[in-house]
């Protein structure tokens, strides 16, 4: 047969679960049953799982999700059960075999289900603790950088929230590419931390802080010249309408977070001045096909392998109702500097 058996799987697992959308209350970790694998699935015994903004989204009610809800959206661990047509041949893993998996749903649990396409097997060596924390914002960094906006020698590239998990990446990788990086952050501490990973720039954003003079400052030039190539935006609401002012003629806003609250909607007759670009790309239409979840996977690992991408983690939290709870708190803080990760096994 092309599948595995769950035999032997124990029947229950703790997951942190939602029975209905809103505040950080409803979080709840209970035994749920352990899901089997169907066609084209991969089930994995998770060791970390890691946390993202997405998560909170899915809480709360900003995304749609189908009641009743296992939170989390990425793990790491080894394979546990295969579908229908997941073998070792189609897919490059088996049984046994350590992984990260990109979920759509369902990793803060003991066991998680994953669409083997989005399954990638570690190179030997490579932790499972290190997957969990690099795989989705580092895919998300690593593709934005390429296809979103294309950094390139030479340009200004200004990434907000420069010290946050996703943020530090992208300054990592803008640098690896050739730009000047330009980051912001809300403290001096935070500050030093996007320094460390490489920003050229780091500008205190707040209340009678000149972000936009300093800005242009830097880069010179002379009117609708002056400015960043590109904005990669993960704060939202508070900064968006910034934005528009820190990019130069042809500059392109990627905004890829809302950790103030969702950007504002905007006249499209505000990009005429500038000729600017404004998109928000998702993840997932970037790694659709196995083909470039595998390629990108393949690279962003390769990348910490070398160590040109430095992993920074803020902590680790239990599998219980507080620890999960807590996780919200932290991630929506915007104090946190670095990945968070659910240590599940």
């Amino acid at each position: 047969m092309a599948f595995s058996s769950t035999q032997g799987l124990p029947t229950k697992m703790r997951a942190a679960q939602i029975q209905e959308q809103g505040a950080i209350d409803v979080i709840q970790v209970r035994d749920v049953d352990t899901p089997a694998p169907a066609k084209g699935q991969v089930l994995v015994k998770v060791e970390y799982a890691g946390v993202n903004f997405i998560d909170t989204y899915f809480r709360g009610g900003i995304y749609k999700a189908h009641l009743p809800y296992v939170l989390g959206t990425e793990s790491a661990g080894t394979v546990a059960a295969v579908g229908e047509g997941v073998t070792e041949q189609s897919h490059g893993f088996k049984v046994g075999d350590r992984v990260a998996a990109y979920t759509a749903g369902g990793s803060f649990a003991e066991y998680a289900i994953a669409q083997a396409d989005k399954v990638a097997k570690l190179p030997d060596g490579f932790s499972t603790r290190d997957a969990a924390t690099v795989l989705t914002q580092g895919l998300t960094a690593l593709t934005f950088v390429k296809e979103a906006h294309e950094v390139k020698p030479g340009q200004f590239i200004l990434v907000q929230a420069a010290a946050g998990g996703l943020g530090l990446l992208l300054v990592q990788l803008a640098k690896r590419f050739g730009a000047t990086v330009i980051g912001t952050t809300s403290t001096e501490e935070k500050a030093d931390i996007a320094r460390k990973a490489g920003a050229d720039h780091v500008i205190l954003y707040g209340e009678g802080r000149d972000v936009v003079g300093q800005v242009y400052g830097i880069t010179g030039g002379e009117g609708i010249d002056r400015g960043v190539h590109g904005v990669f935006d993960g704060v939202g609401k508070d900064t968006f309408d910034m934005d528009f002012d820190l990019l130069r003629r042809k500059g392109t806003l990627v905004t890829l977070g809302n950790a103030s609250g969702p950007a504002p909607a905007f006249a499209p007759l505000r990009l005429g001045p500038k000729n600017l670009k404004v998109c928000r790309p998702i993840l997932n239409q970037y790694v659709h096909t196995r083909d470039e979840f595998q390629s990108y996977s393949t690279e962003l690992f390769k990348l910490v392998q070398e160590g040109a991408l430095k992993l920074a983690v803020h902590g680790e939290y239990e599998l219980t109702t507080e620890g999960m709870r807590q996780t919200q708190i932290d991630i929506t803080s915007r104090k946190t500097s670095g990945k968070l990760l659910v240590k599940v096994a």
